[in-house]
C-alpha cells in the first residue's frame, strides 16, 4: 500500500468531526487525535531526524509535511496537528535558538530588559516564517483530515525569551512580572501582536483550526494568571478570523472559573483537571478537548480502553475533542496509541 493510501481520512461528503465537535455538535463519538502525534515515538520520524538536527527539520517544509503525515498514515486520527516549534517566531524576531543534543530549547541572549524588549523585530509570517506556512499548504492538500495550525501563547514565549531556557521556578520571569510590570507588560503586548498575526497567517495557509499553547501559563497564582497570562492570549486570538481556536494550559484547574474570557473556541484540558467538574464550571456551550494522561498508554490495553470510555463518559456527546492531558513523548508505546484510540472508535452514544 503507498503512503497516501494509507492516509487516515474523512469519508466523503461528510464534514469532519473535529469541526462538528467544536461546534458542541452531538456526536456519535467524540473526534480524536494527540498532541505531538509526529514525533520521537515514531520509529520512520527517528528515521527523518537522523540525518538532520531540530531546527534544521523545522525549516524544511517538504520534511515537515511529510512527518505530520507519518502518524496519520499508521493510525485513524481524526485530525493532525503541523510539525513545527513554538519557538520559531522567536527566532524570526531576533533571538537566536539553539537545541543542545539532548537538551532543551536554548536562547543565548535572554531577554531581560526594555532595551531588549525595543530591539525585538516586528515579523510579517508570510516573509519571516515561511516554512510552517509552506508546510501547512502542502501538508492540507495531501491529508485527508483537518490539519491543526498552532503557536506558543504570549506569557509561555515570555518564558522562555526572559529565563533563556526552561526553568523549574521561572525565577527570571516573575522577577520582571512583579518588579518592572511595565516592561513585562510590554514584553506581552509586541508577543501577543506577533502570535496573533502566526496564527491568522497559518488559518490562511490552509489551517482548519488553530491551537495556542500557553505550556507554562500554569506556575502563575490566580491572580496573576488573570492579569497576565489572560489577556494577552485573548488578544492573540482577538485576531484569528476564519477558523475555530483552542486555548491549552497545563495545570489549569485553578483558571476554569476564568478560562471562557480567553475566547477561544475550545479550551484543552490537561491530565489533572476532572473532566466532569471542568465541564461544569465552562458550562455546556464551551467544548473541551482531552484528558487522557499520556503516561496511561502504557498500561495494559483494557485499563487503556478503560480510561479512555471514562473520559468520554464524563465530558458527554456534544463538544468533547478526545486528545491527551499533554503530548506523547518519546517512551510513548504504539499499542497504546493503538489501544486508545480503538476505544474512542468503538465508542457509540446511540
Amino acid at each position: 500500500m503507498t503512503a497516501p493510501e494509507a492516509l487516515a481520512a474523512t469519508p466523503a461528503g461528510e464534514e469532519p468531526l473535529l469541526l462538528r465537535a467544536l461546534r458542541s455538535e452531538p456526536l456519535p463519538r467524540p473526534p480524536a487525535w494527540m498532541m505531538r502525534q509526529a514525533g520521537r515515538y515514531l520509529p520512520e520520524y527517528m528515521a527523518v531526524r537522523s540525518t538532520l538536527s531540530f531546527l534544521e527539520l523545522c525549516h524544511d517544509a517538504d520534511l515537515c509535511c511529510e512527518v505530520t503525515l507519518q502518524p496519520l498514515r499508521r493510525f485513524p486520527f481524526d485530525a493532525g496537528i503541523i510539525f513545527s516549534d513554538i519557538l520559531l517566531p522567536l527566532e524570526a524576531m531576533g533571538c537566536p535558538l539553539t537545541f543542545g543534543k539532548g537538551e532543551g530549547p536554548r536562547f543565548p541572549n535572554p531577554v531581560r530588559d526594555r532595551a531588549a524588549i525595543a530591539a525585538l523585530k516586528r515579523i510579517d509570517p508570510w516573509r519571516d516564517l515561511p516554512s510552517p506556512l509552506r508546510a501547512l499548504q502542502l501538508t492540507t492538500a495531501r491529508a485527508g483530515v483537518p490539519i491543526l495550525g498552532f503557536a506558543g501563547a504570549p506569557f509561555t514565549l515570555a518564558c522562555y525569551l526572559i529565563e533563556g531556557e526552561g526553568s523549574k521556578d521561572w525565577h527570571h520571569t516573575k522577577s520582571m512580572m512583579f518588579t518592572d510590570p511595565e516592561a513585562f507588560g510590554a514584553l506581552l503586548d509586541r508577543l501577543a501582536e506577533m502570535v496573533g498575526d502566526h496564527l491568522q497567517a497559518q488559518v490562511e495557509a490552509g489551517a482548519a483550526c488553530v491551537q495556542l499553547f500557553d505550556t507554562w501559563a500554569g506556575a502563575l497564582a490566580p491572580d496573576d494568571f488573570r492579569r497576565w497570562a489572560l489577556p494577552a492570549a485573548r488578544k492573540a486570538l482577538s485576531k484569528v478570523r476564519g477558523a475555530p481556536t483552542l486555548y491549552f494550559t497545563r495545570d489549569a484547574s485553578p483558571f476554569l472559573p476564568w478560562l471562557a474570557e480567553i475566547g477561544a473556541d475550545a479550551i484543552g484540558l490537561d491530565w489533572r483537571a476532572d473532566m466532569a467538574h471542568a465541564r461544569s464550571v465552562l458550562g455546556p456551550h464551551i467544548p473541551v478537548q482531552g484528558n487522557l494522561d499520556p503516561q496511561a498508554l502504557a498500561a495494559p490495553p483494557a485499563v487503556v480502553a478503560e480510561k479512555v470510555r471514562a473520559i468520554i463518559s464524563a465530558a458527554g456527546p456534544a463538544g468533547h475533542v478526545f486528545n491527551l492531558g499533554h503530548g506523547l513523548v518519546p517512551s510513548s508505546p504504539i499499542s497504546g496509541v493503538h489501544a486508545a484510540l480503538d476505544a474512542v472508535r468503538g465508542w457509540s452514544w446511540a
